[in-house]
């Protein structure tokens, strides 16, 4: 990816979020664009507007972190936001471990350790997967596979919530708040291809969705990134209906770049009896699967 452009696209896409107001400015007539105008956010930082335009113009190479955090706080950076900038600043100066090409395996040839499947395995009360940056599901417990039952019915989405979200007409049953699971699935895409924007797979991804779905090609525009670590969601499964679950994501210390997510529901909720009979239904579905595979049953 251009890194100039994106730092240019990221920074003004900031800019325009914030008013005069929320900046302690007075707002004033004629005001042609939204947000903040170049100057006011280099009076913000304390840095002249010549030195503020050059950043914006992509510029980063070379930049203090005073100077970095000195934009940040201009710029109402949250915490998801300062570490891509940081990431951008990184990869225009080609010096960071963090922004070189990685050599990692294909998606497809990754295997989770046993001790890892093991983990998994382990965990029945609710679904737990390990997913990559690209949202490619790379390991399952059985009740993570059965929750997603919808994504691995259709082999062109290929294992990935991205595709699942943009590109198969279930995700708008599966996700009860369609536009929310979508504004995240791009935060977290975009997060992503600042932290490693050399990978070749996540850029075809990128340009597989925005060619096909208008409203992926919208949402990636917005330059919005987010830590997705914790909160609750709303599903609608296709055979237990509706469940409100809570969500953890923990970072791999083993596998860098991977994420761990378990879900659970609330004790005593009608989405713990809901994921009690998935768990059932999963264990029936796959003994009955392996009854029609296997030659001698």
């Amino acid at each position: 990816m251009d890194n100039s452009r994106e730092v240019r696209e990221f920074l003004t896409s900031r800019r325009a979020k914030i008013s005069p107001e929320q900046a302690g400015l007075p707002s004033g007539p004629r005001r042609r664009v939204p947000g903040l105008r170049r100057s006011e956010v280099a009076a913000l930082a304390d840095m002249s507007v010549e030195y503020y335009a050059k950043l914006e113009r992509g510029n980063l190479a070379g930049v203090s972190p005073a100077v970095l955090e000195a934009v940040a706080r201009a710029l109402r950076l949250d915490d998801a936001e300062r570490a891509h900038l940081l990431h951008l600043t990184q990869a225009a100066d080609g010096s960071d471990a963090l922004t070189r090409p990685r050599r990692r395996r294909p998606t497809r040839q990754w295997t989770p350790h046993r001790s890892l499947q093991w983990t998994l395995d382990a965990i029945t009360a609710g679904p737990a997967f390990v997913r990559n940056g690209r949202m490619d599901l790379l390991a399952t417990n059985g009740l993570a596979r059965a929750f997603y039952d919808d994504v691995y019915a259709t082999p062109h989405n290929q294992a990935n919530l991205a595709r699942f979200n943009f590109l198969d007409p279930a995700s708008r049953r599966f996700y009860p708040d369609w536009d929310q699971a979508a504004d995240v699935a791009v935060a977290i895409l975009r997060t992503e291809a600042g932290r490693n924007p050399h990978d070749k797979d996540l850029h075809d991804l990128v340009g597989e969705l925005s060619t096909r779905s208008d409203d992926f090609r919208t949402r990636w525009g917005a330059h919005n990134v987010r830590h997705h670590g914790t909160g609750t969601k709303r599903y609608h499964h296709p055979t237990i209906g509706e469940l409100t679950l809570a969500y953890e994501g923990l970072e791999m210390a083993a596998e860098p770049g991977l994420t761990l997510t378990i879900y659970a529901a609330e004790p005593g909720s009608p989405s713990e009896e809901g994921l009690r009979i998935l768990a059932s239904w999963a264990a029936t579905h796959h003994t009955e699967t392996l009854t029609r595979t296997d030659p001698t049953g």
